[in-house]
This record gives structure tokens, C-alpha cells and sequence, in this order.
């Protein structure tokens, strides 16, 4: 698939160009990022399960390569980042589900539009 490791290596890279050009976008983005941290709601790991999901579900392979290694080194185990994606795979088949009852809800309206 891909070399996770230098692909985030690579990436890390590329983001410290961006935010060399627009510094303040970088900044705004970590503001965003630690954000989370400063609620104390929710501990470090359980922010890197959510944010695993939603990296799926947003399909961002380099929020997969850097929140992967946060979450094992919060010490999420094999078994938490799977049933962490189980939600993200059922969410996806949910919105699917929601559309699709939308398309049909676009097709009777179609043919009740129809002249005849």
C-alpha cells in the first residue's frame, strides 16, 4: 500500500512549506488541533480513535499516517482502532442508506413532475 512512515515524514514536510507560505493557516489549523486537548473531556487516545474515523470517512491518507501514530502511542491496541473503524464503516453505509432514501425521495418527486 503505502510506506506510512515516510509518507508522514514526506508530509510533515510539505505542511512545514505551506506554513512557511501562509502562517497563519498553519496556525489557525493547530489552534484547531489542540483545541480538544484544553476541554479535558475526552483523553488523548479517544480524540485519536475519533479522529482515525473520521480520517475513513474523510478518506485522508495523511491524517490516517499521523493520527495512527498518535493513537499507538496513547496506547490504543489493534482491537480499539478496528471497532474505532467498525464506526466508521457503519456510519458510511448509514449515509449511504440516508441518500439513498433521498434519490428515491428525488424520483417520486421526478415522476409526480412529469407532464404528461
Amino acid at each position: 500500500m503505502l510506506d506510512w512512515l515516510e509518507y508522514r515524514k514526506e508530509l510533515m514536510g510539505r505542511i512545514g512549506d505551506l506554513g512557511k507560505l501562509s502562517p497563519d493557516t498553519l496556525a489557525g489549523y493547530q489552534t484547531l488541533s489542540k483545541a480538544g486537548q484544553k476541554t479535558g473531556h475526552l483523553d488523548a487516545k479517544t480524540r485519536e480513535l475519533i479522529a482515525l474515523a473520521v480520517a475513513v470517512t474523510t478518506r485522508c491518507d495523511g491524517c490516517i499516517t499521523v493520527h495512527t501514530g498518535e493513537a499507538v502511542k496513547h496506547g490504543a491496541s489493534h482491537g480499539e482502532i478496528a471497532e474505532a473503524l467498525g464506526v466508521a464503516i457503519a456510519l458510511n453505509a448509514g449515509a449511504a442508506l440516508v441518500y439513498s432514501a433521498r434519490v428515491m425521495d428525488a424520483v417520486s418527486a421526478h415522476e409526480a413532475g412529469k407532464s404528461g
